[in-house]
């Protein structure tokens, strides 16, 4: 067993998810507090440019895992790639981005591997051992964390818990292996199929460097409209606090919070929402959060980078009309 972190990079249809980049600079702040080195890994087939994008960035290495049969996502075949790659590299640490995909097969690899996942978690620290901070009960707490179990260890981070455009960037290069990971094809229980006619109607949330949210200071269902024209006019996507959604006044995949996504775009715009904890959750992360709410006194001001006690009715036509200009 190697001082080694890996970051496995996530990657959908050739694209880097870009919450990657987040859990790079998580990687990149653990190897300096624990003197350790820091490689990464992307997964697929073809998928060489992603992993030389990644080695821009500081890391002492980057592998290339390779097989026809990692064209498509599957648990089985991520799971058996990674338990085979991970058998031979044999590093202490595996970090991986805390999005769906990940969720579902982290545990079935941990499990195979005999260790176990501290998951969700939104920073860590150093006390004698390695500690590592997750929320519970929808965020009014948060708890430390160890492993007691034989390494590899593995640990997914919540969106938003590390800055994406705080990975640095390396010196030069680093390396680039290419690993070819043969799977047997009788290893593959599941088939994916072609995605449901409708789920391009859903949005991820998770993706948006914009995000103009609304809560119940909207007063109506038709005043939503001046929200999406904001959105538009910045060219993000509109999104909601939990009682809008309740309400069906927007779908449910445009829901913030602990029962809905968790987020970390650039500008988190949040129109009458009063800053309830379970929406803070979620939209904590981002990099800079702008409240307009008529209370003085609302919660949201306590995180919020920029506020405006105000009438949104007044203040969000005029940002429209300034924008456009």
């Amino acid at each position: 067993m190697t001082d080694t972190i890996l970051v496995i990079v996530e990657q959908r249809e050739g694209k880097l998810n870009r919450v990657s980049w987040e859990t790079l600079a998580a990687g990149q702040s653990l190897a300096t507090a624990m003197g350790w080195n820091l490689e990464a890994a992307v997964l697929g087939s073809g998928v060489g440019a992603i992993a030389n994008e990644v080695a821009g960035k500081k890391v002492g290495k980057v592998y290339d895992l390779e097989s026809p049969t990692l064209v498509s996502y599957t648990p089985d075949a991520f799971s058996a790639a990674l338990k085979q790659f991970l058998s031979s590299v044999q590093p202490r640490l595996v970090l991986m981005p805390h999005t769906y995909q990940v969720r579902d097969v982290i545990p079935k690899l941990a499990t195979s591997m005999g260790s176990t996942v501290i998951s969700d978690c939104i920073g860590f620290r150093k006390e004698g051992e390695l500690l590592f901070t997750r929320q519970m009960f929808q965020g009014k707490f948060a708890a430390d964390v160890s492993f007691n179990c034989d390494a590899p260890w593995f640990v997914t981070f919540q969106s938003g818990a590390f800055r994406g455009d705080q990975a640095e960037a390396g010196a030069s290069a680093a390396p680039v292996e290419t690993v070819n990971i043969d799977i047997p094809a009788d290893a593959i229980r599941t088939k994916p199929q072609p995605p449901f006619k409708e789920a391009k109607q859903a949005v991820d949330l998770t993706q948006a460097e914009v995000i103009i949210s609304v809560g119940r200071g909207i007063k109506e269902q038709k005043n939503i409209e001046l929200a999406k024209q904001l959105a538009e006019a910045l060219g993000g996507e509109i999104a909601a606090s939990r009682p809008i959604c309740d309400s069906g006044w927007l779908p449910m995949d445009r829901q913030i919070g602990s029962s809905g996504q968790t987020v970390a775009p650039k500008l988190y715009l949040a129109l009458g929402i009063s800053g309830a904890i379970q929406h803070l959750v979620g939209m904590k992360g981002a990099n800079t959060i702008v409240a307009i709410n008529k209370d003085p006194d609302a919660p949201i001001f306590e995180i919020a980078d920029y506020g405006i006690v105000g009438d949104l009715f007044e203040i969000v036509p005029a940002i429209i009309e300034a924008v456009k200009q």
